[in-house]
């Protein structure tokens, strides 16, 4: 699935630079506009079907992200007409040692896809749908798509990818980099294990289809690699058959130990569709008040949802129970309005130092309640917090880790700050590393898409048995580190 860019997206590209860019000044590490002063040893960049720009606001909005706590600039920004304008660009860079980072929607929190002194690649523009039709089994989709786009194309002939997170405006090239999990995992795995091949451009600027069968080296250092090998510009994923409608549940628990234990019930019995859970302050401030969430598909993806048999034995407050039927498509979307409402108050700007830790079966009550009982509202903010259970023996991809138990849950405390608050974020920030390496000590980990200090030797620890494949992947695909330094992993 070439992507072609259209005259008129070519000329919205160069209406917003206004000047082109003709070269880099190796000596001062700085670009030449068309029309400016250049130095003798200008190397003009190459010919692209894009635009590269440099210009104030382009390069301050890719000096941030959703967290708001990190702020690397770049030199330059590529808006690719083509892959042919990430390779020529990749190749460039790799020459120059120029580090390079892709960026989809910016949803990033703690830097990983800034890039200082580099360039970023803006992939929202590589956003193609392959074909679909009713009896497809994968699609093939552009890195810089969005997952509610690639559900809306599917779902219009009654399919669907099997894994979505929470929030649909994240670009598929994005999710895949981390992992990609979400209420369906227990059942389908992340979204990188529904990948089936990918399209890469490698650090050294050499384009590869991989998959696991071709260059499949390749293919599981770039699925959950954090980057560090490829730029991916388009996946090609599994597809599966659509519900019209959903059932959807919210059951109310005054007990964490019963909640964890009925949502293990429920995963290890395949019993719902999906399955998450949050947890919510009760009146004196403290988190002590569970909700499970739990999702039953309808035909004719599933028999017709029956109350009775998918609430059997569990032990919610039935007084408390909330039921809706919905269409799939709204449910999948269902934070829309919240995320509008977030957007309209401000507070989508705020910071967001999120944790996001993989609790081992065995520990998870023990860790979750004495975190839980450190959280307070305050810290918190407008944020949530999620807990619930993923399956290994449904998670295969080698890069994204979980304990060993068979049963891990993941916690996630999604806090939202003021920005100007810099003493509350890096007083957070300390209390994400504390609770990460609490975590650590009992055989868990972290889902790195949060904020949590990290260095080196962390990494190396998180991806314990993995790290040597991904560090001679790194070795041989991209040989001079150019790639997403902002992970921090090499």
């Amino acid at each position: 699935m070439a992507h072609t860019p259209s005259r008129r997206a070519v000329l919205r590209g160069l209406a917003v630079t206004g000047t082109a860019v003709i070269g880099f000044d190796p000596g001062t590490r700085s670009w030449a506009a068309a029309g400016s002063a250049s130095g003798p040893d200008t190397v003009r960049i190459p010919r692209l079907d894009g635009t590269l720009v440099t210009d104030e606001p382009s390069l301050a909005a890719t000096a941030d992200d959703y967290g708001h706590l990190v702020h690397h600039r770049p030199v330059a920004v590529l808006r690719p007409g083509s892959v042919r304008d990430i390779v020529a660009m990749v190749r460039f860079c790799n020459e120059r040692r120029l580090p390079v980072a892709p960026r989809g929607q910016g949803h990033a929190t703690f830097g990983q896809a800034q890039v200082r002194g580099g360039l970023v690649i803006e992939t929202a523009t590589l956003a193609d749908i392959g074909h679909v039709g009713p009896d497809s089994t994968t699609v093939t989709v552009g890195a810089g798509a969005r997952w509610s786009d690639v559900a809306r194309a599917t779902t219009a002939h009654g399919l669907t990818p099997p894994v979505f997170t929470d929030y649909l405006e994240l670009s598929v090239g994005g999710t895949l980099s981390a992992g990609g999990l979400g209420g369906q995992t227990h059942r389908h795995g992340a979204q990188v294990d529904n990948v089936t091949a990918l399209l890469v451009v490698t650090g050294a600027g050499e384009t590869v289809r991989c998959s696991p069968t071709r260059r499949p080296d390749l293919f599981h250092a770039v699925l959950a690699g954090l980057g560090q090998c490829a730029v991916v510009v388009e996946a090609t994923l599994r597809l599966v058959r659509a519900p019209e409608t959903v059932r959807h549940y919210l059951l109310s628990y005054d007990d964490l130990e019963t909640f964890l234990d009925d949502q293990r019930v429920l995963v290890e019995e395949d019993r719902f569709d999906y399955v998450e859970g949050q947890v919510v302050a009760d009146a004196d401030g403290a988190f002590r008040s569970y909700l499970l969430e739990a999702v039953a598909y309808g035909p004719p993806a599933g028999p017709a949802p029956e109350d009775t048999a998918l609430l059997r034995g569990l032990r919610h407050d039935p007084a408390r129970v909330e039921r809706a039927d919905l269409a799939y498509y709204d449910f999948l979307d269902r934070l829309a309005p919240a995320v509008a409402a977030l957007k309209a108050a401000g507070l989508w700007s705020y910071a967001h130092p999120w944790l996001n830790l993989l609790l081992p079966g065995s520990s998870a009550a023990a860790l979750a309640g004495r975190m839980l009982d450190a959280l307070t509202p305050a810290d918190l903010g407008p944020g949530v917090v999620l807990l619930y259970p993923l399956r290994r023996d449904r998670l295969n991809t080698p890069l994204l880790r979980t304990s060993d138990d068979s049963l891990s849950y993941l916690l996630g405390v999604l806090r939202t700050t003021p920005p100007d608050d810099t003493a509350a974020a890096d007083r957070l920030l300390a209390a994400n590393r504390s609770a990460y390496e609490a975590t650590a000590a009992v055989g868990g980990t972290q889902y790195p898409v949060g904020s949590i200090p990290f260095g080196r030797a962390d990494w190396r620890a998180h991806f314990g048995p993995a790290w040597p494949r991904l560090k001679a992947a790194k070795r041989r695909y991209d040989p001079r580190g150019i790639l997403v330094p902002g992970q921090g992993v090499f």
